[in-house]
């Protein structure tokens, strides 16, 4: 089985296979500062002071070794979700950040912007880092940075895609890690009490086994990328299948602690596009946001070249007896 998956991979990266159409819909967005083309990744939203701000990845300068120039965080507003102006980026600081930071994740708490985010160029090492901000803009690193790190011989010790939710008593923490060889990317998740400051010490690992590993071979050998959304006493997890443009594509689970994930379909969620679309190569790295009128969009990256250009976009997400629906 795991040969097949892998030449079901190897076959569907070199191809592009696709799946079903998917259109760029209202929003489409590039930030073309550090290479002259649109390269944006990992998004993520939040709404603060009465406008909305969307973290994402943006890549180093080409050709530029610097690590000042590495991966960093951009941050772009909008006061429609629509139309994004870019505001300020946040750039490596400090030794733990030196070869880049990237994959943001936001949670606002009394209106101040708690930033989740993973070192990035250090391979088994990289880790969740952890910052706060008054005007989402410019951050206060947490001295105890990394903050977290997981333990255990069913991974190997790394975790990247930091995603924390509020649920029930405590706070949850989903991050993508790999298992011991480097091979399968998969979800974990750790928890810190409702007083925490976020600091290294507050995180206690939940499981010792994953808690979403790859299972259809649409996921290739990749889970990663969680966003969590609470429907009512349920967690929703939306959730990036298989490595990028293999293709990446986005999947459904639900839980009612957590920690046990059931998916909700053995298909994508969200497809990557047909041929000539934007989207053909993937639709990925979801993040579910839901605005202050309780509508709630799915944002994802895509691409139709292979990864030389990523665009964010979204889609509006309808809530059903049965779960979330796209809205066509």
């Amino acid at each position: 089985m795991v040969k097949t998956i892998g030449l079901l991979v190897v076959l569907s990266a070199f191809f592009c296979l696709k799946g079903s159409a998917q259109s760029s819909g209202e929003m489409l967005f590039g930030d073309t500062s550090r290479r002259g083309v649109p390269f944006s990744k990992d998004p993520h939203v939040v709404r603060l002071n009465g406008h909305y701000l969307m973290y994402f990845s943006i890549p180093p300068f080409d050709g530029n070794p610097d690590p000042i120039n590495g991966w960093a965080i951009g941050i772009a507003k909008s006061s429609d979700l629509v139309d994004w102006e870019k505001v300020g980026e946040i750039l490596p600081e400090g030794d733990y950040e030196k070869k880049g930071l990237c994959a943001p994740g936001a949670l606002v708490i009394d209106g101040q912007v708690h930033l989740f985010y993973q070192t990035y160029g250090n391979w088994r090492t990289d880790a969740i880092c952890h910052a706060v901000s008054s005007d989402g803009i410019n951050f206060e690193r947490n001295p105890t940075n990394p903050i977290f790190r997981p333990t255990g011989d069913w991974n190997c010790g790394r975790a990247i895609d930091a995603e924390v939710i509020r649920f029930k008593d405590r706070y949850l923490l989903y991050f993508a890690t790999r298992d011991s060889s480097m091979n399968i990317q998969m979800q974990g998740v750790a928890a810190a009490p409702l007083n925490t400051n976020f600091n290294r010490e507050d995180w206690t690992q939940l499981t010792d086994e994953p808690i979403l590993a790859p299972k259809y071979p649409w996921e290739g050998r990749c889970v990663e990328g969680a966003s969590i959304i609470q429907r009512g006493d349920s967690l929703f997890m939306f959730y990036a299948g298989a490595y990028n443009n293999a293709p990446q594509q986005v999947g459904v689970a639900k839980s009612a602690d957590g920690i046990l994930w059931e998916r909700l379909s053995n298909k994508p969620f969200l497809p990557n596009g047909d041929p000539g679309e934007w989207n053909s190569c993937e639709s990925g790295h979801p993040h579910i946001f839901e605005d202050e009128d309780g509508r709630t969009y799915l944002f994802f990256q895509g691409n139709d070249d292979f990864g030389k250009t990523w665009k964010i976009s979204k889609r509006e997400v309808l809530w059903t007896a049965n779960g979330p629906k796209l809205i066509e």
